[in-house]
């Protein structure tokens, strides 16, 4: 297992060096020019678009629920977790790259997220599906490229990334933890939590993710703001450590690996395990939305790669940096420790009585980080076969993977994720890409109705003269719609 393990870990790497890195980058970089820097000269407007995102649903999910539905994907383990990870295997500097990651994923979140609602597709129970299976179908005129990116999506969100998540519950609450459960104990309590949400389909986890995902985020950077406060003097230097060792020497950048590369590498994993900006995943939630509009969208989806990576994991990270060498000293911890680093920073600084509360936050960011995975499961097969059959498949598959992440170790699960979320985000970025068009004719609309005066911008999908074509469903047909 431990060989399977490491064979993982040394293609992951690879794929990160040679592939993720460069086509995540410079996906990124054509969009934010292509689209004019959307994500710095919109960001009010996606402030905004957050606080009115709530209604309007006509019986489906609104904006604001399928926000919570990424953002509860987002801010989970990647945020605790990851962000430990990434300071282990890649030292300080690692986080540096995570800004970059984040900053340029900013734009190809905003893309993702309006071609999933450009080319959305209404389902039999009134709700929107859609994603980069479908934008690839009808935006690409491929559907066989479409069924294979939902394979990989059934694959990673499924099986892998929900394994993730349940693991790190374990890692918590497990052995040895404050709690001290068994493993087995971990994934029967797993099992009873997870399977009601997940059986009852996207609009049960919509339900649950509305208010779990932002209430405990909350509650995580209280905590967290509140250790910053303590070391206050230490964040400063620990701002000038993540900076200095993304380009400085071994010595700073740390790590298993050791180096800058370390930190690059670790930092582009962590980083798109933590935002998920170009992986394709949080547009399957974004289609799910009932808005005039697909850049409303775009907008409300680029936020949540902000407050993902910018805020909460830069927090994260400073927090570890400024509790001291006695909880984090760079190249002298062992990967299996991730679990615990964040949680042993905010006691360190806060006291004993922090350490209960942040295993349950943990706990609970993970929990609704698998349900948001199980969701985006169910929307991939879905576009490969309508029938109800699928559904429960998928739907099961996510059940066990739960259980089965709670018993397995946390090297051959972090290892294999990263590997197929590496041919994920490559599969999907080259989408992005080729309907780039698409996207800018989008926002020129929006942006013209604005100029205009008009509050809320209608998109109509026919006879737009902003767009390439018209768009190849019968959602968009009319203002109305």
């Amino acid at each position: 297992m431990q060989a399977l393990a490491q064979a993982l870990q040394n293609l992951g790497d690879w794929l990160t060096l040679h592939l993720t890195m460069w086509i995540l980058v410079g996906t990124g970089l054509y969009l934010t020019i292509r689209l004019r820097g959307v994500q710095f000269r919109l960001l009010p407007a996606m402030v905004r678009s957050i606080l009115s995102s709530r209604s309007g649903a006509s019986g489906g999910i609104s904006s604001f629920q399928a926000f919570t539905i990424s953002l509860a994907a987002r801010v989970g383990i990647g945020n605790v977790f990851g962000v430990a990870a990434a300071l282990i295997l890649g030292g300080p500097g690692a986080v540096f790259w995570m800004w970059v990651i984040a900053l340029v994923g900013m734009a190809t979140a905003f893309a993702e997220a309006t071609l999933a609602q450009i080319f959305k597709v209404r389902a039999d129970d009134g709700t929107f599906r859609g994603g980069p299976a479908t934008y690839m179908w009808l935006g690409m005129g491929s559907r066989k490229l479409g069924v294979l990116f939902s394979v990989l999506t059934i694959a990673t969100c499924g099986f892998s990334i929900i394994m993730v998540q349940s693991n790190a519950i374990s890692g918590i609450i497990g052995p040895g933890s404050s709690v001290n459960a068994s493993k087995e104990v971990t994934a029967a309590l797993l099992f009873v939590l997870a399977a009601p949400v997940i059986l009852g389909g996207i609009r049960s986890v919509a339900r649950v993710t509305e208010w779990m995902a932002p209430i405990m985020s909350v509650v995580y950077l209280g905590l967290g703001l509140g250790a910053l406060a303590v070391n206050y003097d230490r964040v400063l230097p620990a701002l000038e450590i993540i900076v200095e060792s993304a380009f400085g020497p071994a010595q700073f950048a740390g790590g298993v690996t050791g180096g800058i590369m370390a930190a690059l590498i670790n930092g582009t994993k962590r980083g798109l395990f933590s935002n998920e900006a170009g992986q394709g995943t949080a547009p399957n939630a974004a289609a799910t939305a009932t808005v005039a509009h697909p850049i409303q969208q775009g907008l409300v989806q680029s936020l949540g790669v902000f407050v993902d990576t910018i805020i909460v994991c830069t927090m994260t990270a400073i927090v570890i940096l400024s509790a001291g060498s006695s909880v984090y000293t760079p190249g002298a911890l062992d990967p299996s420790q991730a679990a615990s680093l964040t949680q042993k920073a905010v006691v360190s600084a806060l006291g004993g009585w922090a350490e209960i509360p942040m295993a349950l936050i943990i706990t609970v960011l993970a929990f609704s980080s698998v349900l948001a995975a199980a969701s985006y499961s169910e929307v991939a097969v879905n576009f490969i076969s309508p029938k109800k059959g699928g559904r429960i498949f998928v739907r099961v598959l996510s059940v066990v993977s739960t259980v089965l992440g709670a018993l397995a170790t946390l090297e051959l699960v972090w290892n294999s994720v990263d590997v197929m979320m590496a041919i994920m985000t490559a599969t999907n970025l080259l989408a992005l890409i080729w309907l780039a068009k698409w996207v800018s004719g989008a926002l020129r609309d929006w942006e013209s109705q604005r100029r205009d005066g008009v509050k809320t911008p209608v998109f109509v999908g026919k006879n737009n003269p902003n767009l390439p074509a018209d768009v190849k469903t019968n959602v968009w047909e009319t203002p109305a719609s």
